[in-house]
């Protein structure tokens, strides 16, 4: 198969998690920037990514990247792009953009450019004057960091990778998919460790900790821009899916809990599970944390997003659910937490300093990972035994 550039973009701060990801499928990274994780690949490599990548956002084709100062250098330079080599003759395509630190700072204009020249390249290369738009579809990006263009089509489509098809059901400000799965896989949580969050809301970090643990492809059950290009051919999609299901994980179940406060959010949370095909592995119940324990056994692990900025409106509040966790983790101490939250106040209201803190951004919100490390599990392995709490 034809090589190219690929480009998974991420969430800041999560860079390295995505470059894991892609290590992972088998694939070179070429660069590791802000926000992207660029790596050479295929059309096998635009399926499997899409199907594969927990933590990226998107899975973008690089076309080009030069220096463009004028639009007159912006239009010439995306001309001698190849084009064709993907858009087709009857495709339907959109032009997108951004514009940061840039002489070409008018974003609209730099779209209409961008389109201009792309359609006067199909134009000779097609041959064709008109054309009819009843095609596949594809999204172009043109952005303008610092005078310099990248040019990139989206192999994703509309939706994000976030958007695994499972939430049925939403709660108020919920958190990313791609996010939870990023840092449950920061943390040192794996398939044979208990797993709780006293703060579960929709429940994604214990449904992306299931399909984490049984080895599910987060997008195994969606459909992806590039599933209707001919060239990425749909037996190519269908092969890898079916490879995708035959490698989910059969043996042993993860030992997951989730609860919440409000039982009607706990109902969703466990209809989005369901939807995700993870709901027996999961215990969800109706709890405030306040009256919250650990589940017996130790070196588990508490992982939370604690209500924060429009979530919740009582600073005390707040406070209180930080002292909460420490409750949790202080009543058996070889657990291990990890808390994300906009409120700088966390480890004093926790009253302890993270052993490590993260910096990323959910959504255009700065948050802080803070992480509290127990021991680690004996060496000769770890047996749990589940109890009930409801």
């Amino acid at each position: 198969m034809k090589t190219f550039e690929l480009i998974a973009t991420s969430t800041f701060g999560l860079e390295a998690m995505v470059r894991k990801e892609v290590e992972d499928l088998g694939y070179e990274i070429n660069a590791v920037q802000d926000g992207k994780v660029v790596y050479t690949g295929d059309s096998e490599a635009i399926v499997l990514s899409n199907l594969w990548l927990r933590s990226a956002d998107r899975v973008l084709i690089k076309m080009g990247e030069f220096k463009a100062t004028t639009f007159v250098e912006l239009f010439d330079k995306v001309t001698a792009l190849p084009w064709e080599a993907w858009i087709t003759p009857d495709a339907k395509f959109t032009v997108n953009g951004k514009s940061v630190k840039s002489k070409l700072f008018s974003i609209s204009d730099c779209q209409a450019i961008t389109k201009k020249a792309i359609v006067k390249r199909l134009s000779e290369k097609y041959k064709m004057d008109w054309f009819p738009e009843t095609g596949p579809s594809y999204t172009v990006q043109v952005s303008i960091l610092k005078d310099v263009a990248t040019l990139t089509i989206d192999t994703t489509g509309r939706e994000g990778l976030h958007k695994r098809g499972y939430r049925v059901s939403n709660v108020e400000a919920p958190l990313k998919e791609t996010m939870a799965a990023a840092l449950l896989q920061i943390s040192y949580w794996q398939k044979g460790r208990m797993l709780y969050d006293p703060c579960c809301g929709s429940g994604t970090f214990a449904i992306e900790a299931a399909m984490l643990a049984k080895n599910i492809a987060p997008g195994l059950n969606r459909q992806f821009a590039s599933s209707f290009w001919p060239q990425v051919p749909k037996t190519l999609w269908d092969e890898l899916r079916q490879e995708a299901r035959e490698a989910i994980d059969q043996k042993g179940n993860p030992i997951i809990y989730a609860s919440d406060i409000d039982r009607n959010v706990i109902n969703k949370a466990r209809e989005n599970a369901e939807a995700a095909g993870v709901g027996e592995y999961i215990q969800f119940f109706a709890k405030p944390i306040h009256k919250a324990t650990l589940p017996h056994g130790d070196y588990g692990i508490v992982i939370a997003n604690p209500p924060y900025g429009e979530r919740i409106s009582n600073l005390s509040q707040i406070e209180q659910i930080h002292r909460e966790l420490r409750r949790l983790i202080d009543s058996n101490p070889t657990w291990s937490l990890y808390a994300i939250t906009s409120v700088d106040t966390f480890e004093r209201d926790y009253g302890k300093k993270a052993n490590k803190k993260r910096k990323l951004f959910n959504g255009n919100l700065k948050v802080d990972f803070y992480q509290y490390f127990g021991p680690k599990p004996p060496k000769d392995g770890e047996n749990f035994k589940e109890i009930s709490n409801n």
